[in-house]
């Protein structure tokens, strides 16, 4: 098979509420953003590492540590409640429209994830490339508590159970006679270029699984995630030989 071009695409806005600038604070002595571009620069399936950021600052030290940053994104793009297509779509385009460069699959490193695994990368662009038949890939792991246990509360107080199932009440059942379940960790997420630019969809229909040990899963989301991220790197619980990648700055 002819060599394939992978793009993974960083997204990395300016603004952030939890943890201000959080793209580019240092995480045990580098840029938060400096890990997925480390480990997307070692991953043996990438061909490519953009980020799509609209701030010139997180530009200027993406550079720094490898990754090319060809645009800067348009500040519609970079909002809160900005969700990923209209971002990828923008990317594809201005990339199609100026370097009349068109990658066959688009591997999304969210900058939340710097753990992630290099093998998590090649084995999710390798599974995406023996099924051609599906859209994308997601990494998943076994959740920590069982939806079929969750709860919502209604407006008059009373609870109501989130999911359920045929002729019986989950929430009262044994974990082991509960369905399998599974939580998007969003390490990496895969898909065919066309799922993006002919479907408008992230995902598509036909949606592969890389079930990864929930042990992996690290998500940086708010300030007590950033302290025990931290501190498993300065512990050694973490190390860059086990994640596959060394962060070097240009």
């Amino acid at each position: 098979m002819e060599k394939l071009e992978v793009l993974a695409l960083i997204p990395a806005r300016g603004g952030s509420k939890s943890i201000p600038r959080k793209n580019i604070k240092p995480l045990a002595g580098f840029p938060l953003i400096a890990y997925s571009i480390a480990a997307g620069i070692a991953a043996e399936t990438v061909t490519r590492v953009i980020v799509s950021t609209e701030d010139e600052q997180i530009a200027k030290i993406a550079k720094s540590y490898g990754a090319e940053v060809p645009f800067l994104r348009p500040a519609e793009f970079a909002l809160d409640n900005t969700p990923d297509l209209p971002v990828f779509e923008h990317a594809l385009k201005w990339l199609q429209e100026n370097e009349q460069y068109e990658p066959n699959i688009i591997v999304q490193l969210r900058p939340t994830s710097p753990f992630r695994r290099v093998w998590h990368i090649n084995q999710a662009v390798f599974r995406l490339i023996e099924h051609p038949e599906a859209d994308s890939i997601r990494t998943v792991c076994v959740p920590f508590q069982n939806p079929y246990k969750m709860w919502q509360i209604s407006p008059e107080g009373y609870m109501k159970p989130l999911l359920k199932t045929e002729g019986a009440e989950p929430y009262n059942m044994p974990r082991q006679a509960l369905p399998d379940v599974y939580w998007q960790t969003g390490y990496v997420d895969a898909a065919w270029s066309d799922t993006i630019r002919k479907k408008n969809s992230m995902t598509g229909d036909y949606i592969l699984p890389l079930v990864i040990n929930s042990t992996e899963w690290v998500d940086i989301d708010s300030v007590d995630d950033w302290k025990r991220a931290e501190q498993l790197l300065l512990s050694g619980a973490i190390s860059f030989d086990e994640l596959g990648f060394c962060i070097t700055k240009d």
